[in-house]
């Protein structure tokens, strides 16, 4: 199977005017700015880098009157900004994806960028365009025949048949595609009054796993275990309170911008996740900036999480976990938990491990079935 190679993958790239993100004086020493490998004058090398950077600008994925936006850089002023805490990850940009005849060029574009770079196993941001560019996102897995864990932080289930918008049906051909690649799918946020009760039974028929806005907000930490297991995360910024991201326009709920830092720390801290998509941001209808400022943050909360990633043990490396053995209704199992990070795993009848949380571990003392245990048993 032939791949692009970096130097190929150059021509989908348009570079990054560094000036224009910085006032006259450039960035300070303490700034992110002035630790990132951008792709201005030549390509970056980005042979050590952990994370990398790419946008899209590309929204017409939302209906026929919208376009291409300043998404990308203006997210991209406001996190070089913030203050380098993070020394031992090392962030990359290679750019902007080029603006596609058509939204197929687009995701097209992103799909021969973002295979290249899995395939030289870096953790990947995409910044800006609509929601449906994740089809670009997911397409890199299946040109790799890499079957993954798919996560999306929504307000709504992009699942609208009636919609004549990509970025409202997209989920549909990703999710029943075939040959399809997607071994679980989760959808975390959901706001219930924006979701025909249909969706949710046809994804509850696929076994996939949707967690409505209020329940995850009464313990954001059981979806730690659920992104830690992801590949693939996507995150729509309609899942943000206006109040919190006043681009968002299509809801005054959601979760607050410290629990968006929290989901994008949780997603840092996975050695599993490797794409990440942050879409539907459209700079035109922000407020002083500030729902950029608040992406900003979640990058940076990204990083966070990254660096507390690397003080993770491998599984190999038996006495840095914690095991206990248990019985449950009939079956017996064991529990990890890591001494480093306080973190749990459980084993599944056939053997393998899943990322789950402490309240798992305490529902199986109890002699009863962790949802989260049975689901992935009915999945196979």
């Amino acid at each position: 199977m032939a791949f692009q190679s970096l130097d190929t993958i150059i021509d989908f790239l348009s570079p990054i005017n560094v000036h224009t993100l910085s006032d006259d004086e450039g960035f300070k020493d303490t700034q992110l700015g002035n630790h990132i490998a951008v792709f201005e004058n030549s390509f970056p090398d980005i042979s050590k880098a952990d994370l990398v950077l790419v946008g899209c600008s590309d929204t017409r994925g939302m209906g026929f009157h919208y376009g291409f936006t300043s998404a990308p850089d203006t997210i991209r002023k406001e996190f070089y900004a913030l203050f380098h805490w993070h020394k031992e990850v090392v962030v990359a940009d290679i750019g902007n994806i080029k603006p596609g005849a058509t939204i197929q060029d687009s995701t097209a574009a992103l799909k021969a960028v973002l295979t290249e770079l899995l395939l030289q196993n870096k953790k990947v941001i995409i910044l800006g365009g609509s929601h449906d560019i994740m089809m670009g996102q997911y397409a890199a897995y299946t040109s790799m025949e890499k079957i993954i864990e798919a996560t999306s932080i929504d307000a709504f289930i992009d699942l609208n048949m009636d919609s004549l918008k990509p970025a409202d049906a997209f989920l549909l051909p990703m999710l029943t595609g075939e040959p399809n690649y997607i071994k679980q799918y989760n959808h975390i946020g959901f706001q219930s009054y924006f979701v025909h009760p249909t969706m949710l039974e046809a994804i509850d028929k696929l076994r996939f796993d949707c967690y409505r806005v209020g329940k995850v907000k009464e313990s954001l930490e059981e979806m730690e275990p659920v992104i830690r297991n992801t590949n693939m995360l996507a995150f729509d910024i309609s899942a943000i309170q206006h109040a919190h991201a006043p681009a968002n326009r299509s809801s005054p709920n959601g979760f607050t911008g410290e629990e968006a830092c929290t989901l994008m720390q949780y997603a840092g801290m996975s050695s599993a996740v490797d794409t990440i998509g942050i879409y539907g941001y459209l700079p035109q209808q922000d407020v002083h900036n500030l729902t950029a400022k608040q992406i900003s943050h979640m990058l940076w909360y990204v990083m966070d999480g990254m660096q507390k990633g690397k003080q993770e043990a491998p599984f190999s490396d038996t006495q840095n976990f914690t095991e206990y053995k248990l019985f449950f209704a009939e079956f017996e199992t064991n529990f990890l938990q890591s001494k480093k990070t306080g973190r749990w795993w459980m084993q599944l009848p056939d053997q393998k491990y899943i990322a789950c949380s402490y309240k798992d571990y305490a529902i199986a003392t109890n002699n009863d079935i962790p949802e989260r245990w049975l689901r992935a048993v009915e999945r196979g």
